[in-house]
C-alpha cells in the first residue's frame, strides 16, 4: 500500500483556524463500518448515540506550551550581553530530566555545540527596537546546549539544571498550535487547546477528539450508563512531522509515553468479561489500548513506551467504537481511522464532510465510527 492511497481533497477554507465558542456545538458525523452508512448529528448527540455499559476512554494528557523563542548565544563582553538569531523551538519528548527532543525552526544553521538562551522579556526586535539596551541587557531565564542533530529539524538539547523548569516553560511558552492554523497562539488557547479532564502534564499536541467534551456532557453520559475511564499518552514528534515515505510497511513512528492505571485495567478487563463496547475517544487513546493489547490475554498496569504504527490489516483486540476528528491526507491518522472502518468507506465519508462543509483537524468537527 501507498501513502498516496490515502489522499483527498480538502479545500482550504475547511480548516478550522478557531474553536467554536462551545466546546460541545462541534457536529458529528456518525458512520456504520459494517454497511457505510453515515448520518450527520451534533456532538451533543453523543450520549444518546452510546449503549447504557460502553466504556468510554480518555486520554487524559495535558499539553505543556511547548513552542518557545530563543536566540543563539552569540558575543559576550563586560559592558553587555549581545545575542544574535532567533529560532523557535518545540519540545517534542522529555528523555530525561534535562534533555529534550526538539524541532528547531530555522534548523539548517543550528549546529551540535551551539547555545542556546531563552529570555524572560519578550524580544524587542518584535515591535522592531532590536537596538535597544533592554534588549542586550534581558534576563536569561533558560539556557540549553545543542547535543545532538536529526533529520528534518530535530535537534537533541539539554537544558541547564533550573529549580523552577516547567514553572519557567509554563510562563514563556507558547501553546503548541498545529502548523494548519495559521495564526500566532492566543491566550485563549491556554484552555481551549487543552481538554476539560486534561492532568498529566507532557503532550506537545493535543488530543483533539476530547476537545468537544465540557463536563456537563461527561454528565450526562454518566447519567446514561456509560462508564468513564482515562489512559495518558503523552502527544510527541510524530504529530508534527509529516510521512516522509512512499510505502506504508515503511513509515515508523517516534515512542510515546504512556500509563495504563490499575483502575482502568480492571475497568477494560471487566468491560471484556461481560462483553460491553470500549469506546475510544481519539487516535492516541486507541493506540494506547491496541499497544496494551498486545501485551498479554488480560490489561495489567503499567508504564511504558510505545510506537505502534495502526494500518489497513491491524486486527483490533479492544476498541469497539472510535470518536475521532478529520485528519490530515496522507497522515498516519487517516491510516488509523482505516484500518479501523475500511479505507474506501473513510475516504467516502471524508467526501461527505467536504461536500456538507464540515470544519477540519484540531479545532474542527468530529466523527464517531461503530
Amino acid at each position: 500500500m501507498l501513502v498516496s492511497d490515502f489522499d483527498y481533497h480538502l479545500p482550504e477554507d475547511l480548516i478550522a483556524q478557531e474553536p467554536l465558542a462551545d466546546r460541545a456545538a462541534s457536529r458529528m458525523m456518525t458512520l456504520d463500518r459494517r454497511t457505510g452508512a453515515v448520518h450527520d448529528r451534533l456532538f451533543r448527540d453523543l450520549p444518546s448515540l452510546l449503549r447504557p455499559g460502553d466504556l468510554l476512554v480518555l486520554n487524559d494528557s495535558r499539553v505543556i506550551p511547548a513552542r518557545l523563542y530563543a536566540h543563539r548565544a552569540g558575543l559576550h563582553t563586560q559592558a553587555n550581553h549581545r545575542v544574535t538569531g532567533r529560532v523557535q523551538i518545540l519540545l517534542a519528548e522529555q528523555l530525561s530530566a534535562w534533555e529534550w527532543r526538539a524541532l528547531v525552526r530555522p534548523g539548517r544553521k543550528v549546529l551540535t555545540g551551539e547555545v542556546l538562551e531563552f529570555f524572560s522579556e519578550p524580544d524587542p526586535a518584535e515591535s522592531g527596537d532590536r537596538d535597544s539596551e533592554a534588549f542586550a541587557l534581558r534576563a536569561v531565564a533558560l539556557r540549553a546546549e545543542v547535543i545532538a542533530h536529526g533529520e528534518f529539524g530535530e535537534r537533541m538539547i539539554r537544558f541547564e539544571p533550573i529549580p523552577d523548569f516547567f514553572e519557567t516553560v509554563e510562563r514563556l511558552g507558547h501553546m503548541p498550535l498545529p502548523p494548519y492554523i495559521h495564526r500566532q497562539d492566543r491566550a485563549a488557547d491556554r484552555d481551549r487547546y487543552q481538554t476539560v479532564y486534561a492532568r498529566e502534564r507532557g503532550s506537545v499536541a493535543a488530543p483533539t477528539a476530547g476537545l468537544h467534551f465540557t463536563p456537563g456532557i461527561l454528565d450526562a453520559l454518566r447519567a446514561c450508563g456509560v462508564r468513564i475511564a482515562t489512559v495518558t499518552l503523552h502527544v510527541g514528534l510524530g504529530t508534527f512531522q509529516p510521512v516522509h515515505v512512499e510505502r506504508v510497511e515503511d513509515v515508523r513512528l517516534h515512542a510515546e509515553r504512556y500509563t495504563l492505571s490499575p483502575e482502568t485495567a480492571a475497568a477494560l478487563n471487566a468491560a471484556r468479561r461481560e462483553g460491553r463496547r470500549i469506546v475510544s475517544a481519539g487516535t492516541t487513546t486507541v493506540r494506547t489500548l491496541e499497544h496494551c493489547a498486545l501485551q498479554g490475554t488480560e490489561f495489567a498496569p503499567h508504564s511504558g513506551s510505545t510506537t505502534i504504527f495502526i494500518s489497513p490489516g491491524f486486527q483490533f483486540r479492544a476498541v469497539s467504537a472510535l470518536l475521532t476528528n478529520f485528519h490530515l491526507p496522507q497522515s498516519t491518522l487517516l491510516m488509523l481511522v482505516s484500518a479501523f472502518a475500511g479505507r474506501e468507506r473513510i475516504l467516502a465519508a471524508y467526501r461527505h464532510a467536504v461536500a456538507e462543509r464540515y470544519r477540519f483537524f484540531s479545532y474542527g468537527d468530529c466523527m464517531l465510527i461503530e
